[in-house]
Formats: structure tokens, sequence, C-alpha cells
């Protein structure tokens, strides 16, 4: 009996067990060789998964599932969409049905990977999706606008740096009941699905998330406050779409407050004293472009007027943030 299925995921003649898709769980050295790798963030190329195969129970997705996941995405014409563990195509081939996308499926089981196509054919899809036998962490995902996920939590924990690293920041990932641990969903919804459980109904999880810029290093920029021109120096640290950051703007250092992405948008505070004795509000909202940052802030002076400002930030390979600025108190 697979050990799997033993959880409190998928217990042997549970709902769970014979009614959704389940998720596929490799096993073998080389798939622990490479969850090890994506775990600890290597950058090295993953290892071929010869040893993968199923090792749980394949039900069909509900179709209201398959739908909700398409709505919350977002799903148009000119969106790729991947299914992760594919099973019967009726997630890709939803999407194309109803909502005109392209896109692909990846499952191990060549006898689930010819269904779908035929199934997708049957619909009137054929000639925009196609099925793949492949192991999901050999799969290319550097053109997909929208994925679907529904496995295991600790696969999907060790896909989630394949996930990051190999997306488009803005790219849509949307999960049926499991999540992602740490790297909370921008949105959840939880609804009654009539066909789930073989026709009994209940209640059904789907989360998204919006891949985030990366933005974690050391920024600078320019701007023109009280008539001349103020230089700050930031350090950002990164937590998937959540983020810290301090900075330095003369010989003051203060701290951003709610910084948030979402996808490339990046937006943040700052309330800091800029000389001579001025207490100044910040309000940054941006475009993060690879190494830089386009958008714009709103400069408020205490007891001022506000001037909404253009912003662009540079990410460089070193900081002025630590080079001294004496003992002096101002």
């Amino acid at each position: 009996m697979p050990h799997q299925l033993c959880n409190d995921h998928a217990k042997p003649g549970s709902a769970t067990a014979v009614a959704d898709r389940i998720p596929r769980v490799p096993r073998g050295a080389a798939v622990l060789a490479t969850a090890v790798l994506l775990l600890l963030g290597s950058m090295a190329a993953p290892l071929p998964l010869h040893a993968q195969e199923r090792f749980s129970l394949y039900v069909p997705s509900p179709q209201s599932v398959a739908e909700a996941m398409a709505k919350m995405a977002g799903v148009g014409k000119s969106d790729v969409v991947v299914d992760l563990g594919s099973g019967d195509g009726r997630i890709v081939t939803t999407a194309a049905r109803l909502h005109g996308a392209r896109g692909f499926g990846v499952d191990i089981n060549p006898e689930l990977v010819d269904l779908a196509s035929s199934i997708a054919k049957k619909s009137g899809v054929g000639d925009r999706v196609t099925f793949i036998q492949q192991n999901v962490f050999d799969a290319d995902l550097r053109k997909a606008t929208v994925v679907n996920i529904y496995l295991f939590p600790e696969l999907m924990r060790m896909l989630r740096p394949k996930l990051l690293n190999e997306l488009q920041p803005g790219t849509r990932i949307v999960s049926h009941d499991f999540n992602f641990g740490t790297w909370e969903p921008d949105e959840q919804l939880t609804f009654f699905a009539p066909d789930k459980f073989g026709g009994a109904g209940a209640d059904a999880r789907i989360s998204l998330w919006i891949v985030p810029a990366k933005i974690h290093g050391y920024w600078n920029w320019s701007l023109p406050v009280g008539g001349r021109v103020v230089n700050y120096a930031s350090i950002v640290e990164q937590r998937f779409q959540v983020g810290e950051g301090i900075v330095r703007v003369g010989n003051r250092r203060g701290l951003f407050t709610d910084l948030k992405l979402r996808g490339e948008q990046v937006s943040f505070g700052l309330r800091i004293t800029i000389d001579p004795g001025v207490l100044v509000t910040h309000e940054f909202r941006g475009t993060v472009k690879g190494d830089s940052i386009e958008g714009t802030v709103r400069v408020t002076p205490d007891g001022g007027k506000a001037a909404d400002l253009p912003w662009r930030a540079a990410r460089t390979s070193g900081t002025t943030y630590f080079q001294p600025t004496g003992l002096a108190v101002k």
C-alpha cells in the first residue's frame, strides 16, 4: 500500500481517495536528489528522474473546480495554461474550450496522456492543447502564464523553487485544496462543489499566487525634495511577495513600511526626516523591470503640500548605506 495514501490527505477507501484527482508523488533516489537540490535553491541542472512513477490513485478533478480555477486565474485567449499532473486533461481542456487559451498538461502516466489528448480532440481544442508524458520537475514552464496544481503538499513544497525560478513575474499559479506552506496565497476561495467526492458534494478550496518579481538587494535613487536633490540608499530583503527594507537618506536611516509585491508591481511607504529637519512621508508605487523600478512617489512634508514625483530606482552591486555618519546627533 502506498504510504502516501496513509496520511490525512487521502486514506484508503476515504472519499478523498476515490473521488478527486489524487496527486502524484514521485519516488526513487533520483527524485530525492533533485528535491533536495530544489529545496536548497541549487542552481545545478536537475538530475534525470528515471525512477518516477505514479504512487497514488487517479480520479478526475471535479469539473466545477476546473472551471473555478480558470475563473480565479482570469484565463483569457492570450494565456498559456499548464497543468502539472494533468490526468485526463480537463483543466487545460476547460481553459481552452471556455476561454480560448492555449496550453499543455504534464503527466507521468502514458495512458492518461493518450486519454487527455483524445478528449481534447473530441472537445474541439486538440489544435490548442497538448499533453506530454513527463516528470513535473522536468517540465519547461518558461512560457506559462497560468500554472494549475493539485498535488500533495510535500510535492508542492519541492516544486516551489522551480516555480519561483522559472516563471515570469506576474504568472498566476492556482491550486486545488493544498498550498505552498509559508508562501501565502494572494487570493483564496472556498465554495461548495456539488460534483466533488463522486457527486456527494463537499467544500473545495482554490488558492491563487501571483509570482513576485525579485527585489532583494541594494537599491539607489534620487529625488528632488525641498528644492534640492536627495539621495536614497536602501537594502531590501524579500520573502515571496512580502519584503522588508531599510534606507539611508543623507545621514539619517529609516525603515520601509508595508512593502508588498503583486507580480511586477511593488509598493511601500517611508517616513523619515530629511535635513534640515523636515519630516517627510513617502508613498512609493512602481513596476519592477529586472534591475530597475519605474513608477511614482507621493512626497508629503509635515505641514506642507503633497507632490507626485517620477521615481526610478536601480539595483546596484554595492551600497553607501554603511558609510560612517559620525557620532553627532542632529
